[in-house]
């Protein structure tokens, strides 16, 4: 599993080999940042749980896209996704479906503006039928071994036998795709299961415990410490409580 750091700071992208950041942190910068293997994020949280909508249309996104494409090497683009968590349906008003039926056609948009990049789909849902419905829903739309987001698990981190049915259900269904996990925390990621299930992942993480512990929540310097721990290979082998309790 390769893991991207989510970041506050473009700028701090210098200091990885490979980050997370989101359209929303670029769309008032003026010039390039250095940066090396990057995803960048629709914003899809922030949107839709303060607005219960996108303010910024499928094309104003895709130009983001274009402006951005070349600088460093973006992987990927996340689609314009809806999650499925109760609070954001009551923010919407809408239902599971509804949101899955939004989701694929904001993809199908981006898809359709040639934007030169990957454009990263997204299951989503609550309980594992519900991304195999969606998973239908997207029909031959996903190719083999397509690189895809699964949505609406970060805030069930503290239960990783959940996040295991969702993924497991998934790749049951299709093993040869490529799972990413958006916002997954230490107590998620120190799953060996789960880290199996996963192609990469994302986490800003390390931001929320520097500002509950009273550190600097933007220090890149806590993301590094984050990054490491993940990737340290005894990370995962009974070490995860201390480490999580070091950061």
């Amino acid at each position: 599993m390769r893991f991207f750091v989510g970041l506050h700071q473009p700028s701090d992208a210098q200091h990885f080999d490979s980050c997370f950041v989101s359209v929303n942190r670029l769309r008032d910068r003026k010039g390039p940042f250095k940066v090396k293997d990057w995803i960048m994020d629709s914003g899809a949280f922030s949107e839709v749980s303060r607005h219960g909508h996108y303010r910024a249309a499928v094309k104003e996104y895709a130009n983001q896209i274009k402006r951005w494409k070349d600088n460093g090497n973006l992987l990927a683009a996340v689609t314009q996704d809806y999650m499925c968590e109760a609070f954001i349906l009551k923010k919407t008003g809408l239902s599971i479906a509804e949101h899955q039926r939004l989701t694929i056609e904001r993809w199908a948009e981006l898809e359709a503006e040639d934007t030169g990049c990957y454009i990263m789909p997204v299951l989503q849902g609550y309980e594992p039928e519900d991304y195999l419905s969606h998973l239908e829903q997207y029909s031959d739309a996903l190719e083999s071994n397509a690189w895809i987001g699964v949505g609406s698990i970060c805030k069930r981190n503290t239960s990783p036998c959940v996040i295991l049915d969702i993924l497991g259900a998934i790749k049951e269904k299709r093993p040869d795709l490529r799972l990413h996990g958006f916002g997954l925390k230490l107590t998620a990621l120190g799953n060996g299961v789960v880290r199996s299930l996963l192609h990469s992942a994302d986490s800003m993480a390390w931001s929320f415990a520097a500002r509950r512990e009273g550190r600097d929540a933007n220090d890149w310097r806590n993301a590094k410490a984050f990054k490491e721990a993940i990737e340290r290979p005894f990370a995962y082998q009974g070490h995860f409580l201390e480490l999580q309790n070091a950061i």
